[in-house]
């Protein structure tokens, strides 16, 4: 059986190298008995590979069982793997046999082997080295010929080095590993995947398919998709339920988006979410204005003490320039005056007429249009990315549906 046939059979849509890759080892160990363990982050689909390879083996008409192994308590799930016998523990009323009994000449599934307490990671161990295990309580040995998969999404080699998982155990359960990607490493298998939704959804509630427009596309494959395919699945649900449009574009697709932590250096930083509002921009403008304004005073102050003659150090240079960009007038290290005016008059000595051509000058700052300069970033910003939203909003330190309605409203170049 080829590739495309595998995702026939098994609903797998995608056409990625890596899921493609993924698959055909699938097929290729599953003749065999050896041990797989899957990998990759959660929500990416691993459970589908154990049913691949339970159905391509000779297996495939015996039990297979999934185990969600972070789902059973520490204090049962020896019980519920191998199986107890009557009055072992408390509330053991009979006996019972366990999974590695009932699905002997099948398949077993372990998901989320990382979370097995070391305890039982013993007996797995035991059972994959010898095919033997006893059940709790008892001390009978049991044979079973059973194929073990297991999958994990966490990081195997730092769970050995913490003490929280058997390296030995490891080795023998990654006969053959198989790493799945993560979705936004296949990134044109994202429409695919919302479109397979979106008609699955709409026969399940009866209602007219949802479409993308280009540019909700484009949002689409640019989201990072922390939750992979689980995230997408629920995503479209949610809009297929609520939307009563079919047609859904950009902006709207990112009001349903959780924004991700920005990790720019930019004009914003910030720990948390980059879901910023455009209040909250207009205060970052305002407060830099601020802070300008307050140390400009004290750099006055200091020019007036040494008789309008004071030579600016670097720092003082750069916020001079920040303060008097609308004069087009230069401020250097070695400049001794400072251009108080549009009209870059000389610095008079008086300090009264000082005073007072600074007072007018501080006006002019404090009446300037914080939309012009909040306009003026965003177009800088997308000039020096060349229109690419994601790097610009990422350099602005906003979210791309912040930066998409700053776009529209202030009816800049797309």
């Amino acid at each position: 059986m080829n590739i495309q046939q595998i995702k026939q059979r098994f609903g797998i849509i995608g056409n990625s190298p890596q899921l493609n890759r993924a698959l055909e080892v699938a097929a290729q160990v599953a003749p065999t008995d050896i041990s797989v363990l899957v990998t990759g982050e959660s929500g990416t689909g691993k459970e589908i590979i154990p049913q691949v390879i339970h159905q391509l083996s000779s297996r495939k008409h015996g039990e297979y069982i999934a185990v969600n192994c972070g789902a059973i308590p520490e204090g049962t799930i020896d019980s519920e793997l191998f199986g107890h016998e009557k009055g072992s523990f408390t509330g053991a009323v009979g006996g019972r046999d366990g999974y590695f009994q009932v699905a002997d000449g099948g398949t077993i599934f372990l998901d989320e082997v990382a979370e097995l307490p070391m305890q039982t990671q013993v007996r797995l161990l035991r059972v994959l080295e010898t095919g033997e295990f006893i059940k709790v309580g008892s001390s009978k040995v049991i044979k079973t010929n059973v194929r073990v998969v297991a999958a994990t999404n966490e990081n195997m080699g730092k769970a050995i080095q913490s003490g929280k998982f058997r390296e030995d155990l490891l080795y023998r359960l990654s006969t053959v590993p198989i790493q799945l990607p993560s979705l936004k490493h296949r990134k044109d298998d994202i429409h695919l995947l919302f479109r397979k939704f979106a008609n699955d959804f709409a026969d399940k509630y009866r209602m007219p398919v949802i479409k993308l427009t280009d540019d909700a596309v484009q949002v689409l494959e640019n989201y990072s998709w922390p939750g992979n395919i689980r995230q997408l699945k629920n995503l479209v649900e949610q809009i297929s339920v609520i939307e009563n449009k079919r047609e859904i574009d950009g902006l709207l697709l990112s009001s349903y988006m959780p924004q991700q932590e920005s990790h720019s250096s930019g004009l914003m930083k910030s720990s948390e979410s980059d879901n910023f509002s455009e209040r909250e921009l207009m205060y970052k403008f305002l407060f830099d204005m601020k802070s300008d304004l307050s140390d400009l005073k004290k750099l006055v102050a200091e020019l007036i003490n040494h008789g309008g003659e004071f030579k600016l150090n670097p720092d003082q240079a750069a916020m001079m320039n920040r303060m008097y960009t609308e004069v087009k007038v230069p401020v250097t290290e070695k400049s001794n005056f400072l251009p108080v005016t549009a009209q870059n008059e000389e610095f008079h000595h008086n300090e009264d007429t000082y005073s007072q051509d600074f007072q007018d000058h501080e006006e002019v700052e404090e009446s300037l249009s914080l939309e012009d300069r909040e306009k003026e970033l965003i177009h800088k910003a997308l000039e020096k990315h060349r229109g690419k939203r994601k790097y610009a909003a990422e350099e602005l330190g906003i979210s791309e549906r912040t930066l998409y309605r700053k776009i529209k409203e202030f009816n800049l170049p797309n």
